[in-house]
Protein backbone atom coordinates (compact mmCIF):
# COMPACT_ATOMS: atom_id res chain seq x y z
CA UNK A 1 0.00 0.00 0.00
CA UNK A 2 1.36 3.39 -0.94
CA UNK A 3 1.82 6.12 1.67
CA UNK A 4 -1.09 8.29 0.39
CA UNK A 5 -3.49 5.34 0.62
CA UNK A 6 -2.21 4.51 4.15
CA UNK A 7 -2.90 8.16 5.17
CA UNK A 8 -6.43 8.03 3.79
CA UNK A 9 -7.10 4.82 5.69
CA UNK A 10 -5.91 6.47 8.98
CA UNK A 11 -8.21 9.46 8.45
CA UNK A 12 -11.13 7.16 7.71
CA UNK A 13 -10.46 5.20 10.91
CA UNK A 14 -10.32 8.40 13.01
CA UNK A 15 -13.59 9.61 11.49
CA UNK A 16 -15.27 6.32 12.30
CA UNK A 17 -14.04 6.48 15.91
CA UNK A 18 -15.31 10.06 16.39
CA UNK A 19 -18.69 9.23 14.90
CA UNK A 20 -18.97 6.31 17.31
CA UNK A 21 -18.65 8.63 20.39
CA UNK A 22 -22.11 9.83 21.50
CA UNK A 23 -22.63 13.60 21.40
CA UNK A 24 -22.77 15.33 24.77
CA UNK A 25 -26.39 15.67 25.89
CA UNK A 26 -27.86 19.15 26.02
CA UNK A 27 -29.10 20.70 29.27
CA UNK A 28 -32.67 19.54 29.97
CA UNK A 29 -35.17 22.18 28.87
CA UNK A 30 -36.96 22.38 32.30
CA UNK A 31 -33.63 23.19 33.98
CA UNK A 32 -32.85 25.91 31.45
CA UNK A 33 -36.37 27.32 31.84
CA UNK A 34 -35.99 27.47 35.63
CA UNK A 35 -32.68 29.34 35.36
CA UNK A 36 -34.10 31.80 32.82
CA UNK A 37 -37.15 32.44 35.04
CA UNK A 38 -34.86 33.18 38.02
CA UNK A 39 -32.86 35.60 35.84
CA UNK A 40 -36.00 37.38 34.64
CA UNK A 41 -37.08 37.90 38.26
CA UNK A 42 -33.94 39.96 38.92
CA UNK A 43 -33.50 38.23 42.30
CA UNK A 44 -29.83 37.19 42.43
CA UNK A 45 -30.36 35.26 45.69
CA UNK A 46 -33.09 33.17 44.07
CA UNK A 47 -30.89 32.62 41.01
CA UNK A 48 -28.04 31.35 43.22
CA UNK A 49 -30.40 28.90 44.94
CA UNK A 50 -31.85 27.61 41.64
CA UNK A 51 -28.36 27.21 40.15
CA UNK A 52 -27.15 25.31 43.21
CA UNK A 53 -29.99 22.77 43.06
CA UNK A 54 -29.73 22.54 39.27
CA UNK A 55 -26.06 21.54 39.57
CA UNK A 56 -26.86 19.01 42.28
CA UNK A 57 -29.45 17.25 40.11
CA UNK A 58 -27.55 17.71 36.83
CA UNK A 59 -23.84 17.57 37.73
CA UNK A 60 -22.88 16.84 34.12
CA UNK A 61 -24.13 20.33 33.17
CA UNK A 62 -22.46 22.23 36.03
CA UNK A 63 -20.08 24.10 33.71
CA UNK A 64 -22.90 25.20 31.41
CA UNK A 65 -25.01 26.33 34.38
CA UNK A 66 -22.08 28.35 35.77
CA UNK A 67 -21.54 29.95 32.35
CA UNK A 68 -25.21 31.01 32.19
CA UNK A 69 -25.09 32.54 35.68
CA UNK A 70 -21.78 34.32 35.05
CA UNK A 71 -23.05 35.75 31.77
CA UNK A 72 -26.22 37.03 33.42
CA UNK A 73 -24.35 38.64 36.35
CA UNK A 74 -21.88 40.25 33.94
CA UNK A 75 -24.70 41.76 31.87
CA UNK A 76 -26.43 42.92 35.08
CA UNK A 77 -23.23 44.65 36.23
CA UNK A 78 -22.78 46.27 32.81
CA UNK A 79 -26.36 47.59 32.86
CA UNK A 80 -25.88 48.96 36.39
CA UNK A 81 -22.62 50.69 35.43
CA UNK A 82 -24.26 52.24 32.36
CA UNK A 83 -27.17 53.45 34.50
CA UNK A 84 -24.77 55.03 37.02
CA UNK A 85 -22.70 56.74 34.30
CA UNK A 86 -25.80 58.16 32.61
CA UNK A 87 -27.41 59.41 35.85
CA UNK A 88 -27.53 63.18 36.32
CA UNK A 89 -26.43 65.10 39.41
CA UNK A 90 -29.78 64.55 41.11
CA UNK A 91 -30.22 60.94 39.97
CA UNK A 92 -29.30 57.64 41.58
CA UNK A 93 -29.77 58.88 45.17
CA UNK A 94 -31.13 56.59 47.88
CA UNK A 95 -31.85 57.41 51.48
CA UNK A 96 -34.16 57.43 54.46
CA UNK A 97 -36.06 59.90 56.58
CA UNK A 98 -36.84 59.42 60.26
CA UNK A 99 -39.24 61.15 62.65
CA UNK A 100 -40.04 60.74 66.31
CA UNK A 101 -41.78 62.85 68.94
CA UNK A 102 -43.41 62.90 72.35
CA UNK A 103 -45.86 64.89 74.48
CA UNK A 104 -46.22 64.62 78.28
CA UNK A 105 -48.79 66.31 80.55
CA UNK A 106 -49.36 66.36 84.32
CA UNK A 107 -46.52 67.27 86.65
CA UNK A 108 -44.46 68.34 83.61
CA UNK A 109 -45.71 69.57 80.24
CA UNK A 110 -43.15 68.55 77.62
CA UNK A 111 -43.07 68.29 73.86
CA UNK A 112 -40.17 67.04 71.80
CA UNK A 113 -39.33 66.11 68.24
CA UNK A 114 -36.42 64.33 66.59
CA UNK A 115 -36.12 64.30 62.80
CA UNK A 116 -33.38 63.13 60.47
CA UNK A 117 -32.52 62.69 56.80
CA UNK A 118 -29.82 60.45 55.27
CA UNK A 119 -28.95 60.43 51.56
CA UNK A 120 -26.40 58.40 49.62
CA UNK A 121 -25.29 58.33 46.01
CA UNK A 122 -22.96 55.57 44.79
CA UNK A 123 -21.05 56.06 41.57
CA UNK A 124 -18.27 54.11 39.88
CA UNK A 125 -15.49 55.75 41.89
CA UNK A 126 -17.41 58.27 44.02
CA UNK A 127 -19.65 57.86 47.06
CA UNK A 128 -21.57 60.91 48.32
CA UNK A 129 -23.16 60.95 51.78
CA UNK A 130 -25.42 63.63 53.25
CA UNK A 131 -26.87 63.57 56.75
CA UNK A 132 -28.98 66.02 58.76
CA UNK A 133 -30.63 65.70 62.17
CA UNK A 134 -32.51 68.03 64.50
CA UNK A 135 -33.61 67.57 68.12
CA UNK A 136 -35.98 70.06 69.73
CA UNK A 137 -37.64 69.91 73.14
CA UNK A 138 -39.70 72.23 75.37
CA UNK A 139 -40.56 71.59 79.02
CA UNK A 140 -42.98 73.83 80.94
CA UNK A 141 -42.80 76.43 78.14
CA UNK A 142 -38.99 76.53 78.31
CA UNK A 143 -36.79 75.26 75.47
CA UNK A 144 -34.55 72.56 76.93
CA UNK A 145 -32.97 71.26 73.71
CA UNK A 146 -32.32 72.85 70.34
CA UNK A 147 -29.68 70.91 68.44
CA UNK A 148 -28.98 70.92 64.67
CA UNK A 149 -26.39 69.07 62.61
CA UNK A 150 -25.81 68.68 58.87
CA UNK A 151 -22.85 67.04 57.11
CA UNK A 152 -21.72 66.23 53.60
CA UNK A 153 -18.99 63.66 52.90
CA UNK A 154 -17.68 62.75 49.41
CA UNK A 155 -15.47 59.66 49.10
CA UNK A 156 -13.25 58.77 46.14
CA UNK A 157 -12.22 55.10 45.75
CA UNK A 158 -8.47 54.63 45.29
CA UNK A 159 -8.56 50.81 45.27
CA UNK A 160 -10.67 48.00 46.71
CA UNK A 161 -9.95 48.95 50.33
CA UNK A 162 -8.60 52.52 50.43
CA UNK A 163 -10.45 55.75 49.68
CA UNK A 164 -9.93 59.49 50.07
CA UNK A 165 -12.61 61.46 51.92
CA UNK A 166 -13.70 65.04 52.40
CA UNK A 167 -16.03 66.30 55.13
CA UNK A 168 -17.98 69.51 55.71
CA UNK A 169 -20.11 69.69 58.87
CA UNK A 170 -22.25 72.38 60.47
CA UNK A 171 -23.63 72.20 64.03
CA UNK A 172 -25.74 74.37 66.32
CA UNK A 173 -26.29 73.54 70.01
CA UNK A 174 -26.83 76.42 72.42
CA UNK A 175 -27.13 74.06 75.38
CA UNK A 176 -23.57 72.82 74.70
CA UNK A 177 -22.42 76.43 74.73
CA UNK A 178 -22.09 77.36 71.03
CA UNK A 179 -24.38 78.98 68.48
CA UNK A 180 -22.48 77.85 65.35
CA UNK A 181 -19.70 75.38 64.65
CA UNK A 182 -18.19 74.60 61.24
CA UNK A 183 -15.79 71.71 60.64
CA UNK A 184 -13.89 70.89 57.43
CA UNK A 185 -11.68 67.80 57.09
CA UNK A 186 -10.01 65.59 54.50
CA UNK A 187 -7.92 62.44 54.64
CA UNK A 188 -7.77 58.74 53.94
CA UNK A 189 -10.12 55.90 54.84
CA UNK A 190 -9.76 52.11 54.90
CA UNK A 191 -12.57 49.60 54.34
CA UNK A 192 -11.52 46.85 56.74
CA UNK A 193 -14.67 44.73 56.29
CA UNK A 194 -16.72 44.60 53.08
CA UNK A 195 -19.24 41.79 53.44
CA UNK A 196 -22.88 41.59 52.40
CA UNK A 197 -24.04 41.56 56.02
CA UNK A 198 -21.27 43.63 57.65
CA UNK A 199 -18.93 46.55 56.93
CA UNK A 200 -16.35 48.50 58.90
CA UNK A 201 -14.66 51.72 57.73
CA UNK A 202 -11.90 53.65 59.50
CA UNK A 203 -10.82 57.14 58.43
CA UNK A 204 -8.60 59.94 59.63
CA UNK A 205 -6.95 63.20 58.66
CA UNK A 206 -6.39 66.84 59.58
CA UNK A 207 -9.37 69.10 60.30
CA UNK A 208 -10.15 72.80 60.62
CA UNK A 209 -12.89 73.95 63.03
CA UNK A 210 -14.39 77.33 63.87
CA UNK A 211 -16.70 77.67 66.87
CA UNK A 212 -18.82 80.69 67.84
CA UNK A 213 -19.21 80.29 71.60
CA UNK A 214 -21.94 81.84 73.73
CA UNK A 215 -20.28 84.27 76.12
CA UNK A 216 -16.71 83.23 75.17
CA UNK A 217 -14.46 84.45 72.33
CA UNK A 218 -14.76 82.62 69.01
CA UNK A 219 -12.12 79.98 68.38
CA UNK A 220 -10.45 78.63 65.25
CA UNK A 221 -8.55 75.37 65.70
CA UNK A 222 -6.61 72.88 63.64
CA UNK A 223 -7.49 69.39 64.81
CA UNK A 224 -6.96 65.74 64.03
CA UNK A 225 -10.09 63.80 63.06
CA UNK A 226 -10.61 60.04 63.38
CA UNK A 227 -13.80 58.12 62.69
CA UNK A 228 -15.17 54.58 62.55
CA UNK A 229 -18.42 53.39 60.89
CA UNK A 230 -19.72 49.89 61.67
CA UNK A 231 -22.75 48.24 60.05
CA UNK A 232 -23.94 44.74 60.98
CA UNK A 233 -27.00 43.10 59.46
CA UNK A 234 -28.03 40.87 62.35
CA UNK A 235 -30.86 39.28 60.35
CA UNK A 236 -33.06 40.21 57.38
CA UNK A 237 -35.19 42.27 59.80
CA UNK A 238 -32.61 43.86 62.14
CA UNK A 239 -29.61 46.11 61.49
CA UNK A 240 -27.07 47.40 64.03
CA UNK A 241 -24.93 50.50 63.42
CA UNK A 242 -22.28 52.35 65.41
CA UNK A 243 -20.72 55.63 64.26
CA UNK A 244 -17.84 57.11 66.27
CA UNK A 245 -15.90 60.32 65.68
CA UNK A 246 -13.13 62.10 67.59
CA UNK A 247 -11.68 65.58 67.06
CA UNK A 248 -8.48 66.17 69.03
CA UNK A 249 -7.00 69.62 69.58
CA UNK A 250 -4.84 71.45 72.12
CA UNK A 251 -7.90 73.45 73.21
CA UNK A 252 -11.27 71.67 73.21
CA UNK A 253 -11.56 68.08 71.97
CA UNK A 254 -14.88 66.53 70.98
CA UNK A 255 -15.96 62.89 71.03
CA UNK A 256 -19.20 61.65 69.42
CA UNK A 257 -20.70 58.16 69.36
CA UNK A 258 -24.10 57.04 68.08
CA UNK A 259 -25.40 53.48 68.40
CA UNK A 260 -28.63 52.41 66.71
CA UNK A 261 -30.77 49.31 66.19
CA UNK A 262 -33.25 49.33 63.30
CA UNK A 263 -36.03 46.78 62.87
CA UNK A 264 -38.04 46.45 59.67
CA UNK A 265 -41.80 46.68 60.15
CA UNK A 266 -43.07 46.22 56.58
CA UNK A 267 -42.01 47.33 53.13
CA UNK A 268 -40.08 50.60 53.42
CA UNK A 269 -41.10 51.34 57.02
CA UNK A 270 -38.84 50.55 60.00
CA UNK A 271 -38.54 51.44 63.68
CA UNK A 272 -35.25 52.68 65.15
CA UNK A 273 -33.89 53.15 68.65
CA UNK A 274 -30.61 55.05 69.03
CA UNK A 275 -28.39 56.40 71.78
CA UNK A 276 -25.98 59.29 71.15
CA UNK A 277 -23.21 60.64 73.38
CA UNK A 278 -21.16 63.81 72.87
CA UNK A 279 -18.33 64.82 75.18
CA UNK A 280 -16.51 68.18 75.13
CA UNK A 281 -13.25 68.29 77.11
CA UNK A 282 -13.32 72.07 77.69
CA UNK A 283 -16.84 73.51 77.24
CA UNK A 284 -17.74 77.03 78.41
CA UNK A 285 -18.33 77.57 82.12
CA UNK A 286 -21.87 76.51 83.00
CA UNK A 287 -22.13 73.88 80.23
CA UNK A 288 -21.98 70.14 80.90
CA UNK A 289 -19.09 68.20 79.41
CA UNK A 290 -21.24 65.23 78.39
CA UNK A 291 -24.57 65.35 76.57
CA UNK A 292 -26.67 62.28 75.73
CA UNK A 293 -29.92 61.67 73.89
CA UNK A 294 -32.03 58.58 73.33
CA UNK A 295 -34.20 58.62 70.20
CA UNK A 296 -37.11 56.40 69.15
CA UNK A 297 -38.15 57.09 65.56
CA UNK A 298 -40.00 55.68 62.58
CA UNK A 299 -37.84 55.39 59.45
CA UNK A 300 -38.99 55.47 55.83
CA UNK A 301 -36.56 54.20 53.16
CA UNK A 302 -36.72 55.56 49.61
Amino acid sequence: MTKPLRGLSLLAAMAATISAVPAMAQMPEPVRTMLEAAMESGDTSALAAVARFAKQTNPQHSAEIDDMVRGYLASLAAEKEAEIRQAGMFGNWTGSGELGGFITTGNTDSTGVSAGLSLERRGIDWLHKFRAIVDYQRSDNVTTRNQWMASYEPNFTLNNTIYAYGLAMYEKDRFQGFSDRTTVSGGVGVRLIQEENASLDLKGGPAWRRTIWLGDPDTTEFNTLAGADLRWQLSPAFEFKNNAQALWSSGNSTYNNTTSLTGKLNGSLSARVSYAVRHETAPPIGSEQTDTITRATLVYDF
